[in-house]
């Protein structure tokens, strides 16, 4: 049982990361004005910090998604 939820756990949180991950990808395709025109409206758009915070965003999405598949499987 622990096993399943061991393998549950790490597919849950390797999906986490990647939703992080895009997240982060949409902040900064609108920080920097690029992707397609249907999310090229609102506040964030063609504002550089919101680049830098997408950025992080994938920092810590690949983070996630690294630390979750490298661990020790317990």
């Amino acid at each position: 049982m622990r096993r399943l939820f061991n393998i549950v756990m790490r597919v849950f949180s390797t999906l986490l990361g990647l939703v992080v991950i895009l997240m982060g990808l949409v902040w900064v395709g609108q920080g920097l004005h690029i992707g397609p025109a249907a999310i090229m409206q609102g506040f964030m758009v063609s504002d550089p910090r919101w680049a830098l915070y997408g950025a992080i965003l994938i920092m810590l999405g690949v983070g996630q998604v690294v630390w979750t598949n490298t661990r020790e499987r317990g």
